[in-house]
């Protein structure tokens, strides 16, 4: 094993074992040394690796976000799948990993709460993440919109918008409102694509 590969394999250990530190700990009683520990390595090793403990919560973060939207590429690539089944697929699997990891979600809520009171952008920090989602999203729907399953006055953008909004209610009612889960949200979209649907492509596969 070369270097390099030995050095990536080593950064995504640490990533993985960092974001049970931060779900046990919380953002701000994270620390480096917390981390270090846990990874079984001095602060020393760890500062070759990351520069401090807000690179690492934020590529942990990133590295949780990749493998779900390997799981959303997957399905949007499906053939079998029309466009509608589609959305309501990838919405059922991120309401559910909504509710498998509320933990995180309250450490990533921490964070975020944090950046605002420091003056950033909560916003546009989560648009930047979830930029790579809502271009799978957009093209699902575009593909249903040209090849008739949708119709013409179907708004990509207000597809996509809708569909994060469900999103965000999974987020507020597992970590604002304390649920345990979010059943019902992803009922609450069907009308929302039933009615995207092209009467004239349904009439055609029946």
């Amino acid at each position: 094993m070369s270097g390099q590969v030995a050095h990536e394999k080593r950064k995504q250990e640490i990533l993985e074992k960092a974001l049970d530190v931060f779900i046990e700990e919380g953002y701000a009683d994270t620390t480096f040394q917390k981390i270090a520990e846990r990874c079984g390595i001095t602060r020393t090793i760890l500062y070759l690796y990351f520069d401090n403990k807000k690179q690492i919560f934020g590529e942990s973060i990133k590295r949780f976000l990749a493998s779900l939207e390997a799981e959303i590429a997957l399905i949007a690539q499906d053939q079998n799948l029309m466009s509608g089944e589609k959305i309501l697929k990838i919405s059922e699997i991120l309401v559910e990993a909504c509710e498998r990891e509320s933990k995180m979600l309250s450490v990533v809520m921490d964070y975020l709460l944090r950046l605002k009171a420091s003056g950033g952008s909560p916003d546009e920090k989560v648009r930047r993440r979830t930029v790579r989602m809502r271009h799978i999203l957009a093209d699902i729907v575009i593909e249903g919109k040209k090849r008739g399953e949708f119709k013409e006055s179907s708004s990509v953008k207000g597809t996509v918008e809708m569909f994060f909004a469900l999103v965000e209610a999974a987020v507020f009612r597992l970590v604002v409102l304390g649920r345990k889960e979010a059943a019902g949200l992803q009922e609450a979209l069907s009308p929302f694509v039933d009615n995207m649907l092209s009467p004239t492509f349904e009439r055609n596969r029946e």
